[in-house]
């Protein structure tokens, strides 16, 4: 019979960070069921909850060094990996679910007014969006193509909220010029 050990949360910790693998092993079998318990609570599904499962310990396992005791318990910070991961992959399903496959739509549900012709300028958003600064490229990129919400960019870029908000404002801005076009009342003005 194998003997059974037992960590302080900095000896665990430190022996995580050195990669021990037994360490880890020790990890996921006390913390993986109150893991499990959190995700499958956010995603509703077995399988999906397995899947975030198992992209938690990944993360943990590849982000072990950023882990700060000062900042929290072993267990809080694995904890919020968990339920970010979970979010993030009940995000992930929720916008597939609001895609539209275009063989599920019949010729006679479209009709004129549904049909949307785009302005040559219009065509390629992305190649437009390259043009930016990097620091505002980015914001929109995450913001508008990614779908994060202001404070998850400033949280994930560690950058303040207003800092985010006014970055976002001059990169529309810069936008909004390539995408100018002369209304009536500016042609007879």
């Amino acid at each position: 019979m194998a003997a059974r050990y037992t960590y302080t949360e900095q000896e665990l910790t430190s022996l995580l960070k050195s990669n021990d693998r037994a360490a880890f092993e020790y990890l996921y079998d006390h913390y993986s069921s109150a893991l499990y318990g959190i995700i499958v609570k956010i995603v509703k599904d077995e399988e999906r909850a397995c899947d975030a499962m198992q992209d938690t310990f990944l993360k943990i396992w590849k982000n072990i060094g950023s882990y700060n005791a000062e900042k929290g318990t072993l267990f809080t910070w694995i904890l919020n990996i968990a339920r970010n991961t979970a979010i993030d992959k009940l995000r992930v399903e929720v916008k597939k679910e609001k895609v539209v496959k275009l063989e599920s739509v019949r010729d006679g549900d479209l009709s004129p007014a549904t049909i949307f012709n785009p302005l040559p300028a219009t065509i390629d958003l992305r190649s437009i969006v390259e043009r930016l600064l990097p620091d505002r490229k980015l914001l929109i990129e995450m913001v508008y193509f990614q779908g994060y919400t202001h404070e998850e960019v400033s949280e994930r870029l560690s950058l303040p909220l207003g800092t985010v908000k006014s970055r976002i404002r001059k990169a529309l801005q810069e936008l909004r010029q390539v995408f100018e076009v002369d209304t009536p009342e500016a042609i007879f003005a």
